[in-house]
């Protein structure tokens, strides 16, 4: 059996109408399209609707029982249609994003804000982990977006924007280093390090940079939060190597940030998703406004 939207309202209509001819001006219908809309109706529910003469029009006991039926449903598919064009042209959906903490703790929050000013709708998912997990998630699609770091090898993910974070020393304000203009790689050699753990985006581009000048850190702790990393460098435990975009180097008044003038120390960033899937408007649309914070790293804004 297949009930049609058009068929169903045409009879709710000369039911609460109790008219064809006032029915018929409420749908913008002649009356014989209208009539043929009836019929259709009856042969597919094999019932008659209405008892009509020349003079009124009443509902047969088969149409009275299916009056309220009908216009449950009737009330229903209309809001799933409406529901289906709002997630069609991104009024409103779910953004499901898997982000580095770095992000998620300073140009997310912004984002989200100013793209829900705009689509109110828009609601979001938002995973805080680290590379290798922003990966995984968005490659079993868990979450339809990744702002990952390093370069990214999967075939099976694709870069829809690219840019890059340089990273800065984190040392007391009383230190050494906070003196500096200018700090390079040779200048952290001997200083007791606090590193984020592997398996951190951070990690491994400050891993790679000490392999390639062919010297070891020293290492004193392996956090896994930058916050943490933070906390004990104000402790005294070392040093320690953060993006310059993370608001846990500003949160601090007892520490200060320099960025490290090398080119090893650059970590890349990129926004993903599963090579082949069709992204949810709504999260095309976050895509955009997503875009130009990218760019701005890109150029070395916002270090």
């Amino acid at each position: 059996m297949d009930l049609n939207l058009r068929e169903i309202r045409a009879f709710i209509a000369v039911a609460e109408a109790g008219s064809f001819t006032r029915a018929a001006l409420r749908l913008h219908l002649s009356q014989p399209a209208l009539t043929v809309q009836i019929r259709r109706l009856e042969e597919t529910l094999g019932a008659r609707l209405f008892d009509r003469n020349s003079r009124n029009v009443a509902l047969t006991p088969v149409g009275r029982e299916l009056l309220p039926v009908l216009q449950k449903s009737l009330r229903e598919m209309e809001h799933v249609l409406l529901d289906a064009r709002a997630l069609s042209d991104g009024s409103t959906g779910t953004v499901r994003i898997a982000c580095l903490p770095s992000f998620a703790a300073s140009l997310l929050p912004d984002l989200v804000r100013d793209f829900r000013q705009q689509v109110p709708g828009a609601v979001f998912d938002i995973r805080d982990v680290v590379a290798s997990v922003v990966n995984r998630l968005v490659r079993s699609e868990e979450a339809d977006l990744g702002l990952t770091g390093g370069e990214v090898v999967d075939p099976s993910l694709e870069v829809l924007h690219a840019g890059e974070d340089r990273l800065c020393v984190v040392c007391p304000v009383d230190h050494p280093l906070a003196r500096k203009r200018r700090i390079r790689l040779e200048n952290l050699v001997g200083y007791p390090l606090v590193l984020t753990a592997a398996g951190t985006s951070v990690r491994a581009v400050v891993d790679a940079a000490f392999e390639q000048a062919g010297v070891a850190p020293v290492l004193t702790c392996e956090p896994m939060y930058m916050m943490t990393a933070v906390a004990m460098v104000r402790a005294g435990l070392g040093l320690t190597i953060l993006p310059g975009s993370s608001r846990e180097i500003h949160a601090e008044p007892s520490v200060v940030a320099r960025v490290i003038d090398d080119p090893r120390f650059v970590r890349r960033i990129a926004l993903i998703k599963k090579r082949g899937r069709t992204l949810p408007p709504v999260t095309e649309a976050f895509v955009t406004a997503l875009a130009p914070a990218l760019e701005g790293t890109r150029k070395g804004k916002g270090k």
